[in-house]
C-alpha cells in the first residue's frame, strides 16, 4: 500500500481464481522462483507450506527454482499441487528457520458481533463454510463454534483462526459437502499460530490451487455454501467496492466475486457482504460507509447485480430481484440512523426513491 501511494508500484487487476493460469498462459516464463517450504519429505518432495495457491504453476515455467527451506513451515497436506521435487529444484538454501507471518489475535468489536449474529441465524446445519479475513469473519467463526450448528463443511480461500475453532468444537465433518467430502479445502492459510499448528501434517485438511477452490464452477457445486467476505463502502445501487478507497488502493480483488457468484449458484447457497456502517477518520469525524455513489476512484469489486445479502450492525437485507427504488430503501435501511436522511435526499434527486408505505 505504502509503495503504490508514492508511485512506485502498481496493482495488476486480477482475479485469484485466474492467477495459475496467468503463470501458464504468459509468453515469457520466469527467469527464477523462490521460495520458502517444508523440510523435504522421505519422497524428495518439498511441501509448499500453507499456500499452495499458485506456485506449482510458477515452478512449471521457471527456468530456475530455488527452495529455502525452513523447520516452521507447516506441511500441509494437499493434491497434485502441493510441492515440488527435488529432482526440479537448482538451489537449495539453508536459512535462519525464522518463523513465518503469523497475525495477532483479533478482539471482536460489539459492531463485529452484531453483524455475525445476524449472519449466523442465516447458517443451516451441513452448510460449507466460506469465511473473508478480518475480525468480522473470525466473529463469525468464534460464534458458530460456540452455536448448535453440526456438520458443518469448509470450503474457502483464507483459513483462519475462526475455522479451527469451529473444527475443535466438533462442529466441521463435511459430511455434506458434495465436492471433497470430509476435507477442508483452502487455497492459503493465515492467522494466529494456532492456525500453523493446526493444519501441520493434518490429513483433513486439503491444500489446493487457487484455480480450484476458487473456481466459481466448484464453489457452485457445494450445497448450501455460505459466503461470508467484507467491503469498504457500498452505494445505493448496491455497487460494492472492496478494493480502494477513492484512489487509495487498499487490497487487491482476491475471490470475493468468485465465492458471491458460485454461492448464489450453489445450491441452497447465500451470499453475505458485511461492513460496519460507519468509520470515523484521523480528525475524528464520523463518516457513512453506505454512499449514494461510490467515491471517485473506487474500484467496483461486485456490481449491482451480484449483491445479494448486505448486513451492517443496523440490519440485513437482500437485494437480489429488487428494483432501483426498492435497493436504495432496503441499503438506506441499515445505514447508521445519522446519516439515512442525507442519503434519502440524495436518493430523490438521483431519481431512485419512492416513498412505499412501510
Amino acid at each position: 500500500r505504502q509503495l503504490a501511494a508514492r508511485g512506485l508500484a502498481y496493482y495488476a487487476s486480477i482475479s485469484y481464481s485466474e492467477l495459475p493460469r496467468y503463470y501458464r498462459d504468459i509468453d515469457t516464463p520466469s527467469n527464477v522462483v523462490m521460495m520458502q517450504v517444508a523440510p523435504m519429505d522421505a519422497n524428495g518432495y518439498f511441501n509448499f507450506g500453507p499456500s499452495a495457491s499458485h506456485l506449482a504453476a510458477a515452478c512449471e515455467r521457471a527456468e530456475h527454482i530455488i527452495v529455502e527451506v525452513n523447520q516452521n513451515v507447516p506441511y500441509c497436506v494437499g493434491g497434485t499441487d502441493a510441492g515440488v521435487h527435488i529432482s526440479q529444484v537448482d538451489y537449495i538454501v539453508e536459512g535462519d528457520n525464522s518463523p513465518i507471518t503469523a497475525l495477532a489475535a483479533m478482539t471482536p468489536s460489539e459492531i463485529d458481533k452484531a453483524i455475525a449474529e445476524q449472519i449466523v441465524e442465516q447458517i443451516p446445519n451441513g452448510a460449507c463454510l466460506q469465511l473473508g479475513i478480518g475480525g468480522m469473519p473470525n466473529t463469525v467463526g468464534s460464534l458458530i463454534a460456540h452455536s448448535d450448528l453440526k456438520d458443518l463443511g469448509v470450503h474457502t480461500e483464507i483459513y483462519s483462526d475462526g475455522f479451527v475453532d469451529i473444527a475443535q468444537a466438533g462442529k466441521i465433518t463435511g459430511a455434506y459437502k458434495n465436492v471433497d467430502p470430509h476435507r477442508q479445502a483452502y487455497v492459503f492459510a493465515m492467522g494466529t499460530q494456532k492456525v500453523y499448528d493446526y493444519i501441520h501434517n493434518n490429513p483433513e485438511m486439503l491444500s489446493a490451487p487457487a484455480s480450484y477452490v476458487n473456481d466459481i464452477r466448484t464453489i457452485a457445486a457445494q450445497d448450501n455454501l455460505i459466503s461470508i467476505n467484507n467491503c469498504v463502502d457500498i452505494d445505493l445501487y448496491g455497487q460494492i467496492s472492496s478494493e480502494s478507497s477513492g484512489f487509495k488502493q487498499i487490497t487487491g480483488a482476491g475471490g470475493q466475486l468468485d465465492f458471491m457468484l458460485g454461492a448464489y449458484l450453489s445450491k441452497g447457497g447465500k451470499s453475505f457482504i458485511c461492513c460496519s456502517s460507519t468509520y470515523t477518520d484521523r480528525n475524528g469525524n464520523l463518516h457513512s460507509r453506505i454512499r449514494p455513489t461510490l467515491a471517485s476512484g473506487s474500484i467496483v469489486t461486485a456490481t449491482r447485480a451480484c449483491a445479494q445479502y448486505v448486513v451492517t450492525e443496523h440490519g440485513m437485507v437482500n437485494l437480489k430481484g429488487l428494483s432501483s427504488w426498492q435497493r436504495a430503501e432496503a441499503i438506506i435501511s441499515i445505514a447508521h440512523p445519522a446519516f439515512r436522511d442525507d442519503l434519502i435526499k440524495e436518493a430523490e434527486q438521483m431519481g431512485i426513491w419512492k416513498r412505499s408505505n412501510r
